[in-house]
């Protein structure tokens, strides 16, 4: 009988399943959309019970359309958004709230507070994370202090915290297990990630009792076993990791230096660092990228690119310089360049390494002779320019060589774009066969845990570059074009700060 690994991909819009073979090979995949929720201006919330049922329907659908049952699933791995909060009653499973999902800014003025009380320094030398509300626990302690008796019921051990992968299994479980993995934990706020275990000054300190916290295990084994209710037979839970750890795990890169990039609506980039926490002072942060029973912790680098998909959408809808996305690669390979122009897509600030929240959008280097081709390539450089900004940074506090760089996301399939990155970044950009990385680390580390896979060694023979692109420019010219990327970049930062 021919065995399926299930990879859960629970993401910020839809939720997915996809079945791989051996080979790393998609047999089945679904996918569901699920509302997203604005109470109030900067609050995101989505209802976990919407959730849990958009998977329900996702996993049959896929098992459907391969025609396989239970019986033919040899375990289930989950990636998810990462510091999307849930609080449910442990008795009946039910949420006491909505979901807040990690774009959330409602606990600012708790983070604030968390500043001004002198917990900054010790929450980056802890968690490794930067005070922010975009984590988990003071979305947490929002929770507790805002729903009636919520704070009296968890501290009387009647209350469940989880991210979206705890939701997950809690249900496919019908309740059984309540656990998280190293990846998800580390994204809390809450976490210290050299000891590996939450930290009880940070749980003091908002005011989250222990008793609703999951247990931690690694990324990479059985947690349990599936309600046979649920799935129809009882299935192993073998593997979670957050998404942008997932799709590092998926890309195979599993050496110190090993770096991918996911071009979405934004590009996450991760570097493999090894055993190696590197604290960035240039705003770049340690996380744990997996921890595996044969291989111990691997640690990374996070860093973000605001805006890059985003940049294109931006032509398309509001300037309509073209009809699809798929257009834009010809379109710029039309002109020989960019005839001097360079555009900072800057719409909500930059991040590392420049750090201006008062940077804007800005096109610069205009002449009569520029047309709607000049800026549409000016538009996918300044994708690649943003991306490199990041590596630089990366490899600089690292102190780590970069092999070549590993391109997953919608926006990769973009060849001028890949090309430009490989020139810009002096590096060789690898393209996989399966762009689905995110999907497919969770099903390695599903697979790794039962024995699907028996090794790394085995996974990394699926790994192939469907594509490579070779920087194709000199030192000189490459040393030019940075140049005007740099003095654009001085141009945009403190735009909107110099009309205060």
């Amino acid at each position: 009988m021919e065995k399926y690994m299930i990879a859960l991909d629970q993401g910020t819009t839809s939720s997915r399943c996809i079945l791989f073979d051996h080979g790393g090979r998609i047999a089945g995949v679904a996918q569901k959309e699920f509302s997203q929720i604005f109470p109030n201006p900067g609050w995101v919330e989505h209802d976990p019970e919407e959730i849990w049922q958009s998977i329900q329907d996702v996993m049959a659908e896929a098992m459907g359309k391969a025609h396989v049952t239970a019986e033919n699933i040899a375990g289930i791995g989950i990636t998810n958004q990462r510091e999307t909060t849930v609080v449910w009653d442990k008795k009946t499973g039910k949420p006491i709230y909505n979901a807040i999902v990690w774009q959330c800014r409602r606990t600012a003025p708790i983070i604030e507070d968390l500043k001004a009380k002198g917990y900054e320094a010790f929450i980056k030398k802890t968690t490794g994370l930067i005070p922010d509300a975009y984590f988990s626990g003071t979305k947490i302690k929002w929770i507790l202090d805002h729903v009636e008796d919520a704070r009296e019921r968890a501290k009387k051990g009647e209350l469940l915290f989880g991210t979206i992968d705890t939701w997950l299994i809690w249900n496919l479980s019908g309740g059984r297990i309540h656990v998280t993995d190293y990846t998800n934990a580390s994204r809390t706020m809450l976490f210290d990630i050299h000891s590996l275990c939450w930290n009880e000054r940070l749980l003091e300190v908002l005011d989250i009792p222990m008793t609703m916290m999951p247990e931690v295990k690694s990324s990479s084994c059985i947690y349990g076993y599936t309600d046979p209710d649920v799935t129809g037979g009882t299935i192993a839970i073998s593997g979670a990791a957050g998404d942008q750890q997932a799709a590092l795990f998926g890309q195979c890169c599993f050496q110190p230096g090993d770096v991918k990039a996911t071009y979405g609506t934004g590009c996450f980039l991760l570097m493999n660092t090894g055993d190696k926490r590197v604290f960035s002072k240039g705003g770049l942060l340690p996380t744990v990228a997996w921890k595996l029973p044969d291989y111990g912790t691997t640690y990374a680098l996070d860093g973000g690119v605001y805006t890059a998909g985003t940049a294109i959408s931006w032509l398309q809808d509001e300037l309509r310089l073209f009809e699809q996305p798929e257009e834009t690669e010809q379109m710029a390979k039309s002109v020989a360049d960019t005839g001097g122009v360079f555009f900072v897509p800057a719409f909500s600030g930059l991040g590392a390494p420049h750090w201006d929240q008062y940077a804007r959008g800005t096109i610069v280097g205009l002449t009569r002779g520029v047309n709607k081709y000049h800026i549409i390539r000016a538009t996918l450089e300044s994708i690649a320019y943003q991306v490199n900004d990041v590596l630089t940074l990366m490899k600089e506090e690292a102190d780590m060589k970069m092999a070549s760089l590993k391109v997953d996301g919608g926006t990769s399939a973009n060849n001028f774009l890949m090309q430009s990155q490989a020139d810009i970044s002096d590096a060789a950009v690898e393209r996989p066969r399966c762009i689905e990385t995110t999907a497919m680390g969770a099903a390695y580390l599903a697979g790794l845990a039962v024995g699907y896979w028996p090794s790394v060694e085995d996974i990394k023979k699926n790994w192939t570059a469907v594509k490579t692109f070779l920087p194709a420019i000199d030192e000189e010219e490459r040393e030019r074009r940075l140049a005007g990327w740099k003095r654009a970049v001085r141009i945009t930062c403190g735009w909107s700060g110099e009309e205060s």
